[in-house]
Parts: structure tokens; C-alpha cells; sequence
């Protein structure tokens, strides 16, 4: 019986864990390879091709990528209501590469470009609406698979086991790793040939590379373990604050434990324990006298648990969007910024989008070294799966970005006074190093700490769209940064003696991004403080498991082994002495 029991479990083991991974990290490598090379190259293709303005040429570039992660939500939706989470992110993919597609068609048609017309934009017509089409297709099938990609390859990890917990916590790691390194070649190889070959042998290369990726994960469907997805989120979510409010003039019975929750001997639903923050909504869980269970006449201990979780993830979610405002400047001012510097490195021009390389072989070096030297240092000491908690991992982050912010301001007066001086003689591109690296550091840490936190913190039947808040937040830090460019240039073109905005017009020189910079670092500051109060004030839903889970490792592996010499004896006849002896030792 020993024996049949360990070959079952050994079966379980076969799906998932990081043979499965592997095709979700070449699909992450591959993908992100396209995405990065258009982040920071759009811009120019904009400017250049398309004959924005540089203001309307940033703005373009931040609504695409806003739109882009925003609609991550719409691939996180579906996948935890009604596609299973592979399903979701192969249709996404084929909108992606056909979005690609239509891109790299205009981009080698001379017939579709518009022509220079001075204005803030000269797309119009036709032009217009195949440029516009292709980019919203674009921003669903990039979004689609951000929004569920993430947790698919999470879901090959039980976190509930302390062995495979802690495989989850590298898991994250080695998913960023996976994408810096498709990021790398995309802004050199992919980028070099974009800006100094062809624009449509540029996107014709990420197309390619994205078909692949997705033909790969489609070949790893063998070795996943597939979630089938549950009942609606949204719907769980709204059932209980009607029900608390319904509930309202109800006083809150005493103690906790008569609150109306399914039974223990339910083991299909996962229970969360109950929790003192916002006693309100506990008014759900009221089952009064005379009722019947039924959804939205009461809801359980554990669908109120899940909105209070969701609840205390939003103050987190919102100080993380200063952050990604902050990363937009990084993809448009700062690569306007390389683009009229010194790009020269020996004989060799630098396409100025190349420049995110410097963070990129941070994050490449950095990683592993996380991984490998701080993390199992840093579990002796805490005794957590990931050595540090997620939201330390996430301030750290933020801290560094606010510097990296108010580098990037010095940098741009150093670059600016000697445009002036001399605009023949301009300084070194390689001086934008600096903000980029600090900032790089600041995404390794806050990206997977976000990931890693939505994830495990979140409701079971909410993993997909959980992780997609990391991206919401994205999105809102672009859209922010649009705001941003548009109500600074107003204002301060009413206040400023030249009567010109800050970020006006087509001369950088003429400008004053430095100002721009410190605002964000200032903002940044004071954002960080407000994420302190926050993260302080958050309880881990796995905190307590988390602290025990390393110290059951030993014992589950010790147990592993003695089951697996059990399975060896069944296999020469020994095994059903062994295990009646052990049956009947429980029996007395």
C-alpha cells in the first residue's frame, strides 16, 4: 500500500515544478524581447517615421504602454473565471504576433507613412487607422498574456508544500532573469537594427521571436499542471460588501468563531483565518436566525477574508505607481536625451535606445547573485521561503528610484549646459548610465517583490488577476506620466518669464527636463514615506505558515526518503511485512 501511495505522489511530481517552467521562461525570454526593444525604441520610430512631436512622441509611446498593461486585467479576468490560464495566453499570443504583423507591414510601406507636416501629429486617414489598429491590437495581446503568463507559471509551484515554496520564491527570480535576458538582445541586436538597418526588419525579427515563444509554450502542455478556473472573483467580491451593508445595524457576535463559515470537512475550498482589520465587513458573515446559506443572504468567514486581503493590497498597490512614472521618463525623455549626445563607443554609433542595456546587465549580474548569496542567507536569519519579506523587497525599490530620479536631473543640466556651450561637442552618452543602473536595481527588486506578493498573498480564485495589479499599476504610472508632461507644460508656460513649459517644443536644449526629473524625485520621497506607513500596517495572509514552512523541510524530506526505501522493499516482496507491521503498531 506504501508503495502504490509513493508512486502516486511520485506521478503528481512529474507535472509541473521547473521542467514545466522551462517553456514559460524561453516564452518570457522571447516575448520580452520584443516588448523592451519597443519600449524604448518606439519613441524614435514615432519622432522619425511617424513625424510626432517629441512631446506627442512620448505621450504615444506612454498611452500604448499604459493601454498594454492596463489591459493585463482583461487576460487575468478570463483566466481565473472562464479559460484555463495556457488557453488564455495562446489566444492572447496570436493577437500579439498579428498585431505584429500589421506593424511591420507599415513600417516597410513608404505608401503608409505619413508625411512632414510640422504639427504635433500628421497621421491622418488611412494611415491613421491602420497605425492606430495595429497599436490598440497590439496593447490587448501584449496585455492578454502579461495578465496571465505570470501565475500560469507560478501555478506549476505548490506553495503549500515548504519544499516547493521555496521553489516558488526562485521562481520569480529566475522569471525576471529569463526576461532580462530577451531584453538584453532586444535592445542591442533588436534595436541596432530597428534604428540603423530598417525599422520593419527590426519589428519583422520580434515577430518571429514571438511566434516562436508561443509555439514553444504550446509544446510544454504535457508536463503543466492546468488550473480549471472557478466561479467569478468580482462577483465573490461585490456579494460581500452588499451583504455587509445589508448587515449594518447587526451587532458582531462574540466571539469570532460564530461567524458563518463552511465546514472543516470541506476540503475542495481553501479557508483563510479570520482577522481583526475592518471589523465591518465581518457583518457579512452573519448568519441570522431562521436563514438559509445562501450567496447573497450571507457569506462565509473566507470570502470576507479574501476582499479584506484584497482591501489591504490597494494603499500597496497604490504607492507603487509613482515608481512606474518614473519608468516612463526613462523610455522617452531619457532616450530623446541619448539621442543628441555622443554615441560614439570607439568606432561603433550606439543607437541612444540601447542605453537600458546598462540596467539590463545589472539585473543579469544581480540576479543570481540574489539568488544564490542573499536569499539562503537570509532564510538562516528570518526564516522566510524568499530571505526577505515581498514589501522589503518592494521599499528597497522604491527607495532607489527616487535617487535614481534625482541623478537623472544632474545629468540632464551636465548634458544640457554643454549643448549649449558647444552643441558640435556634446557629452558622452554613457553619462546616462548612471540613472539607468540605479533605476535597474530599484525594478529587480520592486518587480519580482510585487509578483511574488499579489501571488501568494492573493485569494486563490484571484491568482491571475492579482499579479495583473503589478501591471495596473504600470499602466497607471504611464498614463500618470502623460498627465504629468501635459498639466506641467501648461503650467509652468504661464509662469516662466520665457513663457514657454518645461518640455516644450523639439529642442532639448532649450527645455528644462532637469526640473521635470527633481519634481518626480521629490514626489518619489514623499510617496515613500507614505508606502512605509502602508507596508507596516500590512498583515501577511502567509505569515505565519511562511515562518514554519522551512523549519518542515527536513522532516518532509526525511519522510520522502523513508517512503521511497518503503516503495525499493515493496518492489523485492518486503513491503507488505513492513507496512502491516507499521498498521499494526498504530492499531495498539
Amino acid at each position: 500500500m506504501a508503495g502504490k501511495e509513493v508512486t502516486q505522489s511520485q506521478w503528481k511530481k512529474r507535472k509541473g515544478g521547473f521542467r514545466a517552467s522551462m517553456f514559460i521562461f524561453v516564452l518570457s525570454s522571447l516575448d520580452n524581447m520584443g516588448s523592451v526593444a519597443n519600449m524604448v525604441s518606439l519613441v524614435l520610430y514615432f519622432y522619425g517615421v511617424m513625424h510626432f512631436d517629441l512631446s506627442s512622441s512620448a505621450n504615444t509611446l506612454t498611452n500604448f504602454m499604459g493601454s498594454s498593461y492596463l489591459l493585463s486585467l482583461v487576460g487575468g479576468f478570463i483566466s481565473d473565471t472562464y479559460l484555463n490560464r495556457l488557453t488564455t495566453c495562446l489566444i492572447f499570443g496570436f493577437l500579439e504576433v498579428l498585431a505584429l504583423v500589421l506593424v511591420t507591414i507599415q513600417a516597410a510601406s513608404n505608401n503608409l507613412h505619413p508625411d512632414a507636416c510640422g504639427k504635433s501629429s500628421c497621421v491622418k486617414g488611412g494611415i491613421a487607422a491602420m497605425f492606430y489598429t495595429s497599436l490598440c491590437l497590439l496593447a490587448l495581446g501584449t496585455g492578454g498574456v502579461r495578465g496571465c503568463m505570470t501565475a500560469f507559471g507560478a501555478d506549476q509551484f505548490d506553495e503549500k508544500d515548504p519544499v516547493e515554496a521555496k521553489a516558488l520564491a526562485s521562481f520569480f527570480n529566475f522569471l525576471l532573469l529569463s526576461s532580462t535576458v530577451g531584453a538584453i538582445v532586444g535592445v542591442t541586436g533588436v534595436v541596432w537594427v530597428s534604428t540603423q538597418r530598417a525599422w520593419h526588419w527590426g519589428f519583422f525579427i520580434i515577430t518571429v521571436a514571438s511566434f516562436v515563444g508561443f509555439v514553444t509554450l504550446a509544446l510544454g502542455k504535457p508536463f503543466y499542471r492546468i488550473k480549471t478556473p472557478g466561479d467569478s472573483p468580482i462577483l465573490s467580491i461585490v456579494q460581500v460588501f452588499v451583504v455587509a451593508f445589508k448587515n449594518r445595524k447587526l451587532p458582531l457576535p462574540d466571539p469570532h468563531q460564530q461567524l458563518y463559515e463552511i465546514s472543516d470537512k470541506d476540503d475542495t475550498v481553501e479557508k483563510i483565518a479570520h482577522t481583526n482589520q475592518m471589523r465591518f465587513l465581518d457583518k457579512a458573515a452573519i448568519l441570522q436566525e431562521d436563514s438559509k446559506s445562501q450567496p447573497w443572504k450571507v457569506c462565509t468567514v473566507t470570502q470576507v477574508e479574501e476582499v479584506k486581503i484584497l482591501t489591504r493590497m490597494l494603499p500597496i498597490f497604490g504607492s507603487t505607481i509613482i515608481m512606474n512614472t518614473c519608468l516612463a521618463q526613462l523610455q522617452t525623455f531619457s532616450v530623446q536625451q541619448g539621442n543628441v549626445m555622443n554615441l560614439k563607443l570607439g568606432s561603433f554609433t550606439v543607437p541612444a535606445p540601447s542605453i537600458p542595456v546598462i540596467p539590463l546587465l545589472f539585473i543579469s549580474i544581480l540576479v543570481p547573485i540574489y539568488e544564490f548569496c542573499f536569499v539562503p542567507f537570509a532564510r538562516k536569519i528570518t526564516h522566510h521561503p524568499s530571505g526577505i519579506t515581498q514589501l522589503q523587497r518592494v521599499g528597497v525599490g522604491l527607495a532607489l528610484s527616487a535617487i535614481s530620479m534625482a541623478v537623472a536631473g544632474v545629468i540632464e543640466v551636465k548634458r544640457r549646459d554643454q549643448g549649449r556651450r558647444d552643441p558640435l561637442k556634446p557629452i558622452s552618452l554613457f553619462w546616462l548610465s548612471f540613472q539607468y543602473a540605479l533605476f535597474g536595481v530599484a525594478d529587480m527588486f520592486t518587480l519580482v517583490g510585487l509578483l511574488e506578493f499579489y501571488y501568494r498573498e492573493s485569494p486563490s480564485s484571484m491568482k491571475s488577476l492579482s499579479t495583473s495589479f503589478t501591471w495596473l499599476s504600470t499602466s497607471l504610472g504611464y498614463f500618470l506620466s502623460t498627465v504629468f508632461v501635459n498639466v506641467i507644460n501648461a503650467v509652468t508656460k504661464k509662469i516662466t518669464p520665457s513663457k514657454q513649459g518645461w518640455l516644450h517644443g523639439f529642442d532639448l536644449n532649450q527645455n528644462n527636463l532637469n526640473l521635470f526629473y527633481w519634481f518626480l524625485a521629490i514626489l518619489s520621497c514623499l510617496n515613500f514615506f507614505n508606502y512605509l506607513y502602508w507596508a507596516s500596517w500590512y498583515k501577511y495572509k502567509s505569515e505565519e505558515p511562511n515562518s514554519k514552512a522551512l523549519s518542515k523541510v527536513d522532516s518532509t524530506q526525511e519522510r520522502d526518503t523513508e517512503n521511497l526505501r518503503l516503495m525499493e522493499a515493496a518492489k523485492i516482496g518486503e513491503g507488505p511485512s513492513s507496512s502491516d507491521e507499521r498498521e499494526g503498531g498504530a492499531g495498539k
